[in-house]
């Protein structure tokens, strides 16, 4: 439940009349609870935060009932990055490090994900409501850029066609986000009345990126979203929106567990259960235990439908 205290805000605002936007975000609650299952090393943990503020900022302009899922495969001693957000702002994330990775606090993003230049940057947009057939939408791009907003700048530009400043900073306390755009001519911006001219849009936006850049990473860690709205931009005409509030949310369950195990196929599933006895599979993401014995993955392969074989067979398992 969110209230008037929490530290999981998105702020939307868009500069008068130009079609330049901006988002602040800061994720407090919902970044403790991603980490809290977790020891992840001091550097890696900063850039999965700066994944979660990024994630939040792009999610908050989706217009489907859906999604977007940013990965990272790295090539160094980070393995993979990954963070989920839908629509609504709820989220849940995670990291994968190489087996013995010892990871220097002092590590560089590129060290860590892009060690030998073959790192790759995944969004993936979801809809919740596909109609048959349709399969969601995916981008795939080098790692180009030395740290996270710069890599999903140049994706956007790349992948959207679209110019996109963003500044990023995460420690353990909190992750936190500036996010500007400048959309299309022509852009439909919700609360406007009329439009800048081209000349009028482009030094909207140049003066905005310039604010932006006295941004220094420290002062966005340590000043909340209302007194940096107003200390970077105190000068501007922008309309601000109803605030939006981020929160953890993990979509796993039995059944997704389940209809994985199926995928593997009844022999090889079979074959793990000789070995270890019964399987368990606990959730990336939120650290929930999933078990399947031996009479639970019978009923998967021997069931017609996935929901007759989801419940525990002897007793319930968590």
């Amino acid at each position: 439940m969110t209230t008037e205290t929490s530290k999981d805000i998105l702020q939307k605002f868009i500069f008068d009349n130009a079609a330049v936007r901006g988002e602040l975000v800061e994720i407090s609650n919902a970044w403790r609870e991603i980490q809290s299952r977790h020891a992840y090393p001091k550097a890696v943990r900063a850039l999965l935060g700066e994944m979660v503020a990024a994630a939040a900022l792009l999610s908050a302009n989706l217009k489907f009932n859906g999604s977007i899922v940013m990965q990272i495969h790295g090539d160094g001693l980070v393995k993979l990055l990954v963070v989920e957000c839908d629509a609504n702002l709820r989220m849940r994330a995670t990291a994968k490090l190489r087996d013995g990775a010892d990871v220097p606090d002092d590590a560089t993003a590129t060290q860590l994900l892009n060690q030998h230049g073959r790192g790759r940057f995944v969004i993936t947009l979801d809809p919740l409501d596909k109609v048959p057939g349709q399969q969601p939408y995916q981008g795939v791009v080098p790692l180009i850029g030395d740290d996270i907003a710069t890599v999903i700048e140049n994706y956007m530009l790349r992948s959207e066609q679209m110019d996109t400043k963003l500044w990023l900073a995460a420690d353990e306390h909190v992750a936190r986000g500036l996010l500007l755009q400048k959309l299309p001519r022509n852009s439909a911006i919700e609360g406007q009345v009329k439009q800048a001219s081209e000349e009028e849009d482009l030094e909207t936006w140049n003066r905005a990126v310039m604010l932006g850049q006295t941004l220094k990473q420290s002062e966005l860690l340590s000043t909340d979203v209302e007194t940096l709205l107003r200390r970077l931009f105190w000068e501007e005409t922008i309309r601000v929106f109803d605030p939006l509030y981020p929160q953890f949310h993990c979509t796993c369950s039995r059944e997704k567990v389940a209809n994985m195990l199926r995928t593997l196929g009844q022999t090889e599933v079979e074959a793990a259960l000789h070995d270890l006895g019964e399987l368990g599979v606990n959730c990336d993401f939120c650290g929930k235990h999933y078990g399947f014995d031996a009479v639970d993955c019978a009923q998967l392969f021997a069931s017609d439908t996935t929901a007759d074989a989801v419940a525990p067979a002897s007793g319930v398992k968590h």
